[in-house]
């Protein structure tokens, strides 16, 4: 088994953290939205469990991808894909005019870092697999 570094710590928090906001997100879309994402628009529960199951997909594929380094790339980057896809969504959205440009800092801390993070840990799997051999 591979020792336990950045990697594998890095993957297994935010998998962690991911995990847990889709799981809130599935059972108590309400509470969540209130708290996290009102001055959105209105509440939709139908999008909030969505998400939430998108959240849930991406944090457990990090957390694979702790676990097991041979999969790593695939299932990081995986991850990756959701998280930055959401990330440009919420900057597509500023730069619309659809949020005020504070949200580019009140989202920092738990939407564009996590997902720098995640894109970089990616990223260092995917050039750290061999090449694969000719057949």
């Amino acid at each position: 088994m591979e020792s336990r570094g950045f990697a594998f710590w890095t993957l297994w928090v935010l998998g962690a953290l991911a995990s847990l906001n889709g799981i809130v997100m599935l059972a108590a879309p309400e509470p969540w939205f209130v708290r996290v994402a009102a001055d959105t628009g209105p509440l939709n529960f139908h999008l909030v469990r969505d998400v939430g199951g998108a959240y849930l997909t991406s944090g457990l594929a990090a957390i694979w991808a702790a676990r097991a380094p041979h999969w790593r790339a695939p299932l990081a980057s995986a991850a990756a894909l959701f998280q930055g896809l959401h990330a440009a969504i919420h900057v597509f959205d500023v730069l619309a005019g659809i949020q005020p440009p504070v949200h580019l800092l009140t989202d920092f801390p738990a939407v564009y870092l996590p997902t720098l993070i995640l894109i970089g840990v990616a990223v260092h799997a995917l050039r750290s697999e061999p090449s694969p051999r000719p057949a």
